[in-house]
């Protein structure tokens, strides 16, 4: 593929987002690292494939464009959204109302859409989806395996539950409510840390012993949960878990040909690699479309009592036909949220373990966007905007609160398009998607096993996410494996112990005893605070705890300069015209004057300025697998 001018290389005139072997949109150099840098790196044998860009984060392609690539990143994200209001629907007591389910899931489309454009608008400004996060899921479920919350047994028997009666409402709503007043509160602390700065001064304290330990019991803890799903036919979980295995492993760099259309080429065939990007909802729908052959030829059993049953696709039939062809969700949909301080707590610990991600996402996404390493008071705004969306996750009643989509930072470094338009037409899309009440209502229809081999691969791969962080320290130094293997049998023998011992602790105020369980049965938080407490009280070097390595592959923020400005400043003049005053620029969340010349000067593009360069080792850590 040739061009013929600079304009088509990084205009708007780039004709799509696949690129022959050889050809180069944009190029490092323009992305803010110098010329001798890049060829260094292409002397050693490195970088070579991730110096192509189709398009760069301030970029704008063609509207088209836009809306393909914003449909894919929606698809991208579409397993972890479709699956926390399906895990949640069991302690809700909903297990038996597939329609609400469905509502449940447009709402999580609605609000995820919301959050992405007050994300790319106003807070950190990079290429980067938000949506419901798995941190938050451990301790709504340890909210609701209290005494007081547990599902009452006539909501476990289909014969005995009326989804439309007025009792049946009440019973999942009241902890609907109970959930979103949790998330709310929690989402304030969130705010607070964010628009404050006080994430910057935090992570001073936290190297990745405690972050290995809080994500990886985000997920070890779920393991019952998924199991359970899958044991209703591990035939079909084991199909789900191999077709995915299968496209994201084995196939991945397989591309396939798919018809394309240019005004140079007309009609001709493109090679996309069409495994890597869609893994999972490949894998999903192979095996959905095998439980209705399953179904229609009488394979699984027709008796509800019998092993397989569930595998069916005619049993959660009806919710199609019943859900509406257009819903709008709204805040308060399911009542007046309700506070009690036990969840508060909880949630907490998940909003701090949800901020940790989030921070290696952005250096991530901004590496893989063509924009240098976030300044500090993007960072503060993108937590802070972060917790406004949960806040309005908690108000909307999605269940769960939100936060950034390492998946898709991923399919940033696939495509090679970094432009944050493009995720605008994703937010898009997630909003029209959450009003399409036959959306989320098909969805609400997946066989009970194939969303249990889904959420076994989903969870092994957050664990591992976890244990990944580890690569910054020491671990050869029995310092760090005490604290690490310490953190983790604790965060998992603690909470099995309290569940089942849960009276030994009560001290007779019914509040604190709430706290105090649903915070030692809150198994991320458990491994977190003794990995925390452990690690910056047990001496040890910030090189064998890993805080040099952790802080280096991330950069150092450089300094500030009109590419920052270009990619990072509050849009629609906010940054230039009415945050002008010298006070202004000490707020943490404002962007900070360029340093040097005070003269005026015409605005620069993306490849005409170049940032402070980074190190191989630099760039490696920041590239697709960048994540806390």
């Amino acid at each position: 593929m040739t061009h013929s001018s600079g304009k088509e290389l990084n205009g708007l005139d780039n004709p799509g987002f696949t690129v022959e072997e050889g050809s180069q949109y944009c190029t490092l150099s323009e992305l803010g690292t110098n010329e001798k840098s890049i060829k260094e790196e292409q002397k050693k044998g490195k970088a070579k494939d991730r110096s192509k860009l189709a398009y760069c984060v301030t970029d704008v392609p063609p509207w088209y464009l836009c809306i393909l690539l914003g449909i894919q990143h929606f698809l991208t994200a579409l397993g972890g959204l479709v699956a926390i209001p399906l895990i949640l629907s069991k302690e809700l007591c909903l297990q038996h109302d597939l329609l609400t389910q469905s509502h449940l899931i447009s709402t999580i489309f609605f609000v995820s859409g919301i959050c992405t454009l007050l994300q790319v608008f106003f807070g950190v400004r990079l290429p980067i989806i938000q949506g419901g996060t798995f941190s938050f899921l451990t301790p709504t479920l340890a909210m609701l395996s209290l005494p007081h919350w547990k599902c009452p047994a006539w909501t476990q028997n289909a014969s005995l539950v009326n989804v439309s009666s007025p009792e049946f409402t009440e019973v999942w709503q009241t902890r609907m409510r109970e959930v979103q007043g949790a998330i709310m509160v929690a989402s304030c602390f969130q705010i607070l840390v964010g628009f404050s700065g006080l994430i910057g001064f935090l992570m001073r304290f936290i190297g990745p012993l405690t972050i290995a330990p809080t994500i990886t019991l985000v997920a070890l803890p779920l393991f019952e949960s998924a199991g359970q799903e899958a044991g209703e036919h591990w035939g079909i979980a084991v199909m789900t878990i191999a077709f995915i295995v299968l496209f994201s492993q084995y196939l991945k760099n397989v591309p396939m040909p798919l018809p394309a259309y240019q005004r140079a080429k007309k009609c001709y065939f493109s090679r996309i690699y069409l495994f890597q990007i869609f893994p999972v909802l490949l894998g999903l729908s192979l095996t959905w479309l095998m439980c209705f052959v399953f179904t229609v030829t009488n394979v699984f059993p027709s008796n509800p009592e019998a092993y397989g049953y569930l595998a069916r696709t005619d049993i959660k039939g009806d919710v199609l036909s019943q859900a509406p062809w257009f819903r709008f969700p709204y805040p308060g949909q399911w009542g007046v949220p309700t506070i009690s301080l036990a969840g508060v707590f909880g949630f907490i610990a998940g909003v701090i373990s949800s901020m940790l991600e989030s921070v290696g996402d952005y250096y991530a996404c901004a590496r893989l966007s063509g924009a240098p390493p976030p300044p500090k008071h993007a960072i503060n705004r993108g937590i802070g905007v972060e917790g406004i969306g949960s806040l309005l996750a908690g108000a909307w009643g999605t269940g769960n609160g939100t936060t950034s989509y390492s998946e898709n930072v991923g399919a940033l470094g696939i495509t090679r398009v970094g432009s944050r338009m493009v995720i605008v037409a994703g937010g898009c899309v997630m909003l029209l998607t959450g009003i399409f009440g036959k959306i989320g209502a098909m969805f609400a229809s997946i066989p009970t096993p194939v969303i249990g081999g889904m959420l076994i691969v989903m969870f092994g791969i957050i664990t591992a996410v976890g244990i990944s962080n580890l690569q910054y320290a020491d671990m050869n130094s029995s310092r760090n494996l005490f604290i690490f293997g310490f953190a983790i049998f604790a965060g998992l023998t603690i909470p099995n112990w309290v569940k089942t011992r849960s009276q030994v602790l009560e001290t007779g105020i019914i509040q604190l005893d709430q706290v105090i369980q649903v915070l030692l049965t809150t198994g991320m938080f458990v491994g977190g605070f003794l990995g925390f407490v452990l690690d910056n009280t047990i001496p040890g070097s910030k090189e064998e705890r890993g805080i040099l390595a952790w802080k280096e592959s991330h950069g150092v923020e450089s300094a500030e300069s009109q590419l920052l400005s270009e990619v990072y400043s509050l849009p629609f003049g906010i940054g230039t015209k009415f945050c002008t005053a010298s006070w202004i620029r000490h707020i943490p969340v404002c962007p900070k004057r360029p340093s040097g010349s005070t003269r005026k000067e015409e605005p620069k593009t993306l490849g005409e300025e170049n940032s402070v360069p980074m190190s191989s080792e630099q760039d490696a850590e920041m590239g697709i697998d960048t994540k806390i």
